[in-house]
């Protein structure tokens, strides 16, 4: 009879233990899609947030948990949501990309999103992936190592998101819908911000610029996020250096510099001591823009460190402002780039590949097409697009990528996403033929076997107007081997990879009139966006899909689609 009881007692010990552990490991939240009125630079606008909140809601989880985030769009618009650094391992559903993985979630409808940690940890993000909503909704994810595992470097005192972004004053579906009708560039922001403040050099902006406000010689772990919309950005702290210590969700080696680069998409996490005097610093960030061609916002956000003062007297001098790079300082972007490796040791090891079964070399340019009697807004009446291999990439508009692909559903989407340019020529001459500019429009997508481990350099392009790419991957992280200015030779530069300890990113910035190695390995079935995360790019056409197919084990195969996908 005891013995009987013990058992039970050990059944329900067991079942609450079990319990307990998937209510630590899975956590459930709740986004609403709205509009909300904020104030900026002087005048008021609706703009579309998260449970109201801009920047929106932190999502915590810690190393291979899963959350479900029921998304009810109560806004005026068609939208989804990106987990952007999630992996999301065979399950692509959840991933977010507008007519790529889902058809959006129509106004008054609703998606509970299932996300899938596995790898990732420390800083990553989530965002709109459809039209140009992620101007206002985005918001950081903070991924902590495993319980009862810890970080691998003292423990910070503080952890505070710094989330960098773009203002317009004007409605930005109106922005968006404007330079799409007319075929020119976007207009320029009139504010890049800091966790969604302009900051002191911005008019009505001052008495709500953010403050960080910090002790004497302790150290504040900064959770850095590019969430602009097409801003490559130089941040730094005055009288400060920041030791980066992780990038895109992976750990780098230590790296203590006194400014850094930042593209959209891209995160840092970043040590900051407080060992300066008692007084008032500006943070504050500003373009890198390397095309003389290109407009930008040229304007500089700023935040307060702040020091609490024991004294509690106030600060007699006003706060001083940090040095930038200028903003077409290339050398001074791509040494900061450079400067970064994986942490690559025993608690975190690598595995950079090394036996490469498929190579692809990709091209990525600014085009144009002609319009009728010349009447578009881009160079000499044009209309402006992007490209990946000479093909501008169509969205499907009836049913996404995923869906077709997973029930075999025929005419939505082709392979044959070419393995190398395949116009040949000076990619990074000056002066190139005009012929060259114009791409062909199509729907192709590159199909990987599972297993193959593949090679990818991104070939920037002088055409039109060179400039750097933020190009990133869903569904992966991988490894930046190796990248340099000019034309890639597949000879030489090969033997001045790091096969070593190269950093480990989902976002990589391809230099202008240059290039980009990456590696990874394609065990991840399923269908997965490659875009450049400017994103006047994206609506451009400088896309294309990767689709890895089922492995041989069940394990290595896609999981099946949840009950109920937002319909077309």
């Amino acid at each position: 009879m005891l013995s009987g009881k013990r058992n039970s007692a050990l059944q329900i010990l067991s079942l609450l233990l079990l319990f307990l552990h998937c209510q630590a490991s899975s956590h459930n939240y709740h986004f609403v899609v709205k509009e909300a009125t904020y104030t900026r630079l002087c005048s008021t606008k609706e703009i579309l947030t998260v449970n109201g909140k801009f920047p929106g809601p932190v999502l915590q989880a810690h190393k291979g948990d899963t959350i479900y985030v029921n998304v009810h769009n109560n806004g005026r618009y068609n939208i989804t949501i990106h987990w952007h650094g999630v992996k999301q391992p065979r399950y692509p559903w959840s991933d977010g990309p507008e007519y790529i993985t889902q058809c959006p979630i129509q106004p008054g409808h609703k998606f509970n999103q299932k996300i899938i940690f596995s790898e990732e940890e420390g800083t990553i993000w989530w965002h709109a992936h459809s039209d140009w909503s992620r101007a206002t909704v985005y918001g950081a994810i903070i991924v902590y190592p495993k319980r009862g595992a810890s970080y691998p470097f003292p423990q910070p005192h503080e952890e505070v998101p710094i989330i960098l972004g773009q203002w317009w004053k004007r409605d930005i579906m109106e922005v968006f819908e404007e330079f799409v009708r007319t075929g020119g560039e976007p207009n320029v922001s009139d504010a890049h911000t800091i966790n969604g403040q302009p900051g002191d050099l911005y008019p009505c902006s001052k008495s709500e610029t953010f403050k960080l406000f910090v002790d004497e010689n302790k150290a504040y772990l900064l959770r850095i996020i590019n969430a602009a919309m097409n801003s490559i950005l130089f941040f730094s702290i005055a009288n400060h250096n920041l030791t980066v210590v992780g990038a895109d969700g992976s750990y780098t080696k230590p790296v203590t510099r006194d400014y850094i680069t930042i593209s959209p998409g891209q995160t840092l996490d970043a040590l900051l001591l407080t060992n300066q005097q008692i007084g008032q610093y500006y943070m504050a960030a500003r373009a890198y823009s390397s095309s003389p061609a290109v407009a930008f916002d040229n304007t500089t956000t700023t935040a307060i460190v702040q020091y609490n003062n024991r004294n509690s007297t106030p600060f007699s001098s006003p706060p001083i402002l940090p040095y930038l790079p200028y903003y077409n300082d290339t050398n001074a972007a791509f040494n900061f780039f450079d400067s970064l490796r994986s942490l690559a040791n025993e608690d975190h090891p690598i595995d950079v590949p090394k036996n490469i079964t498929t190579r692809l070399i990709s091209t990525v340019s600014v085009n144009t097409f002609p319009c009728p009697n010349n009447s578009c807004e881009g160079p000499n009446g044009t209309r402006l697009a992007a490209s990946m291999n000479n093909i501008s990439f169509v969205d499907p508009t009836t049913i996404d990528i995923l869906e077709a692909y997973y029930y075999h559903i025929n005419g939505v989407f082709r392979e044959g996403f070419p393995d190398f340019p395949p116009l040949v020529y000076n990619f990074t001459g000056e002066d190139l033929p005009l012929i060259l500019q114009t791409p062909k429009r199509e729907t192709k997508v590159k199909v990987f076997d599972y297993g193959s481990i593949v090679e990818c350099v991104f070939q920037g392009t002088n055409l039109v107007a060179g400039i750097d790419h933020p190009m990133h991957l869903h569904g992966f992280s991988f490894y930046i081997v190796g990248r340099g200015f000019g034309n890639f030779d597949q000879d030489k530069d090969p033997l001045n990879y790091n096969l070593v300890d190269p950093p480990h990113r989902n976002t990589v910035t391809v230099p202008i009139s240059g290039w980009t190695a990456i590696r990874f390995k394609a065990n991840n079935p399923g269908v997965w966006f490659l875009h450049c995360h400017l994103e006047r790019h994206l609506t451009w056409g400088m896309n294309t899909v990767f689709i890895v197919k089922n492995g041989k084990h069940n394990k290595e195969k896609l999981l099946p689609a949840p009950q109920e996908m937002p319909p077309c």
